[in-house]
């Protein structure tokens, strides 16, 4: 039974130890999907996202946890809307794509760069699309949460309590990685839930037009299968990759080693624009 009542929240000492004790990232499989609203509400971490409130709700075992200010994608890098997994965890994590910046306690929901972790809150959408917490929270948060038992929720919707976005959430369906997603189902619990944006496949980009072939950057991973696994996501939402030939080229920034993936076709450079308005990460090369 979901109960929407405050719940004595656990012991912070506890959930520092935790976090200190994972010091190396813990990965899913790149498809993994997020599991049932409804079932980390019975057992498990609902954590729900609402961008124009700027706010994070988390419920353990439904019951209202904490909920805190975050800083989300700035125009230009909009955060995605959705229902997501976590895909993987890591105390300590720099950033492969924006200067190595520090990303601590990063809990990664997609391979294109999306994360929650600690940062700066300026007070408005501030970030390259990953959400942004204190550290506190962030620390505690990462405690909490297993990849197995945790959803998150990301909404266009302003959310201003936990009944709220309680609701909300169990009006979302999850849809497959990659696929279009269903329209939101009629619950019974929740007729009154605003809808939220689940996944959306995003307008097809420009063409590849004939001419010289442009290259793009779409990732830095850190492994060559991450790359790979991007990739793979990559031409699930936007069919049209398929004609650009793909590189993963590896380099070294100061003493650590990436995987850049690149794709190069003609007309290339138009739609790298298109990701970058839909949420992707990228960047023009050559």
């Amino acid at each position: 039974m979901i109960r929407w009542v405050y719940g004595a929240c656990a012991s912070l000492s506890l959930l520092l130890v935790a976090a200190l004790a994972v010091s190396q990232p813990v990965s899913a499989l790149p498809d993994t999907l997020p599991p049932a609203v409804e079932d980390v509400l019975d057992s498990g971490v609902l954590i729900v996202i609402s961008k124009p409130s700027q706010r994070m709700y988390v419920f353990k075992d439904g019951q209202p946890w904490r909920d805190s200010a975050v800083s989300t994608g700035k125009r230009g890098h909009t955060t995605p809307s959705g229902v997501f997994p976590i895909l993987q965890k890591a105390v300590r994590h720099r950033s492969n794509l924006y200067s190595n910046a520090p990303m601590p306690f990063m809990q990664r929901l997609t391979w294109g760069g999306i994360a929650i972790h600690a940062g700066d809150l300026p007070g408005y959408p501030a970030s390259h699309g990953c959400i942004r917490l204190p550290m506190e929270m962030a620390r505690a948060l990462f405690a909490l949460t297993r990849a197995e038992a945790t959803t998150i929720v990301i909404s266009d919707t302003p959310i201003a309590t936990f009944a709220h976005a309680g609701a909300l959430a169990l009006g979302s369906d999850t849809p497959l990685p990659g696929k279009v997603a269903p329209q939101l189902a009629s619950v019974s619990r929740a007729q009154t839930a605003p809808k939220i944006a689940i996944l959306p496949v995003i307008a097809t980009a420009p063409q590849p037009r004939s001419g010289p072939s442009q290259t793009i950057q779409l990732a830095a991973a850190i492994t060559p299968a991450e790359a790979d696994a991007h990739w793979a996501e990559l031409l699930s939402l936007r069919p049209e990759l398929s004609r650009f030939e793909k590189a993963v080229v590896p380099a070294v920034v100061g003493s650590r080693r990436f995987y850049r993936l690149r794709a190069s076709a003609p007309g290339a450079f138009a739609v790298c624009s298109s990701l970058k308005q839909a949420g992707h990460d990228c960047f023009n090369v050559s």
